[in-house]
């Protein structure tokens, strides 16, 4: 018997290939489901069955793409969910061949109502594993407030509620040596504080983790709630995405994977009214970049931040990447619901400046400049950038918080006709920001390299000059 946990570090996301005597079951898969395709055929097994542990918020799955391309059922716990495409709705306790190995359903509602984990038993018949998917991670539990922005009468409490029953009634009871296989790890936005480990003993976990900790269900339910932040704006989207269906990752690619000479671009964007994207590594853009496009770096939490910033996965999107990494961009857009891609900038920016067109930049200072600067004029304004919580762990004196997460608030805080010294924590995010504002007009916006962290190891700024709340107490 065959268990590999396929992980995608950009979305800490977990999808699972089982196989047992030449059959297969994929658990959670991405949307691109050709390397699963080739895996099983590279082992001459036939895909059996496609699990879905729930509904997913957080990325398009690709379970109806590899159903109808290897004929495999799509298998769901209970759900009164009416889906947009054949499924099994299995019921609790159901068990699953996978050649000589099986797979039972456990219900496990909580995180939403129709979560399941899969529990797999080996060729000799004992319990092996069991895929979590959102229900238990490790060191965390799946946060209980999603399905409420879908289902109506749900709230948080009461998901929370039955999450504990699941824990305790479901999980809990199996035996210590099960390896537990969640479908996310540390970075994901479905938890508050999981581990970057991605699997675990359920014996350890009863021992570490948190929420299987000994507790009443009234404060269980206070512990699981306490500290969540919004959700992205983008997770109901997904979510429905994922329950009605969607267009075929085939054909995103064909839609979206079409050079466009920097006429016909300029064209696409004037007609269609379409976002540009552009995906370099954010001094590279900061060096020029076509006017009015957005920053958001493929190497950085890239589909995170795509859903944060752009909050309507129908807006058409023009991208401008590296060459030979647009297919890839539209890949990772297509990955967290952006179909929308109308084709790319061929030849890049290189292209886009020789034949003419305007370029815009966004002037960028090292952190030593910006000491400099603050000797000379210590009431500059200088905007952090980074979520609240970093803030107020540690940051520049007298700098105003201006979370990314919340640009359209933050946005309230920047006066169009000053100066503004803009910084994250390594400057990717800070480039995010600076664009989206430069876009909608704020042009006196300067970026500071590297971000808190040049600022720290700086030789030029003295210890006084960033602080730690505690200091103030």
């Amino acid at each position: 018997m065959k268990i590999e946990q396929i992980y995608t570090g950009c979305l800490a996301q977990g999808a699972y290939y089982i196989e047992s005597d030449g059959e297969a079951a994929v658990i959670d898969p991405l949307r691109e489901v050709q390397p699963y395709i080739e895996k099983a055929e590279r082992r001459n097994a036939k895909i059996k069955y496609v699990f879905e542990t729930h509904f997913h918020a957080d990325f398009v799955s690709g379970h109806q793409d590899l159903s109808k391309k290897t004929g495999a059922p799509i298998v769901y716990g209970p759900t009164t969910m009416k889906m947009g495409f054949d499924a099994i709705v299995a019921e609790d306790g159901q068990e699953f061949q996978i050649g000589k190995a099986k797979i039972k359903v456990l219900h496990t509602p909580g995180h939403t109502m129709e979560s399941s984990c899969y529990l797999l038993y080996n060729e000799e018949g004992n319990p092996e594993a069991i895929f979590t998917g959102d229900t238990l991670f490790i060191g965390d539990v799946g946060r209980p407030d999603l399905a409420q922005k879908v289902v109506k009468d749900l709230t948080q409490d009461k998901l929370a509620g039955h999450l504990y029953d699941s824990l305790r009634n479901k999980i809990m009871p199996l035996p210590d040596d099960l390896i537990v296989y969640p479908a996310h790890g540390a970075g994901s936005a479905c938890g508050k504080n999981m581990s970057k480990e991605t699997s675990d003993t359920l014996g350890n976990q009863k021992k570490t983790n948190y929420a299987l900790q000994e507790m009443t269900k009234e404060e269980f339910i206070k512990e699981v709630i306490t500290g969540l932040t919004p959700p992205p704006a983008y997770f109901p989207q997904n979510v429905m995405m994922n329950i009605q269906g969607y267009d075929s990752i085939d054909e995103v690619l064909e839609r979206g994977v079409r050079p466009l000479n920097p006429t016909e671009f300029e064209a696409a964007a004037n007609e269609t009214g379409a976002l540009i994207l552009d995906t370099r590594a954010p001094q590279t853009f900061a060096k020029g970049f076509v006017p009015n496009s957005v920053n958001i770096g493929i190497d950085g939490s890239f589909a995170v931040w795509v859903g944060a910033m752009i909050p309507d996965l129908k807006q058409e999107i023009l991208v401008v990447a590296d060459e030979g990494r647009e297919e890839e961009v539209i890949t990772r857009l297509a990955r967290v619901g952006y179909d929308y891609a109308l084709g790319y900038l061929k030849g890049g920016i290189e292209a886009w400046k020789n034949s003419g067109h305007e370029i815009d930049q966004i002037q960028s200072i090292s952190a030593e400049e910006l000491a400099k600067r603050h000797a000379e004029n210590p009431d500059l304004n200088i905007l952090d950038v980074r979520k609240n919580s970093e803030y107020l762990s540690e940051h520049v004196l007298d700098a105003e918080n201006a979370p990314l997460d919340y640009i359209n608030e933050s946005m309230l805080k920047v006066d169009k006709d000053k100066t503004y010294y803009v910084h994250c924590a390594g400057g990717y995010r800070s480039m995010v920001f600076n664009s989206i504002l430069r876009a909608r007009g704020y042009d006196n916006l300067i970026d500071i390299d590297g971000g808190f962290k040049a600022i720290k190891e700086s030789e030029k700024f003295k210890v006084s000059d960033y602080v730690c709340p505690t200091t103030l107490l």
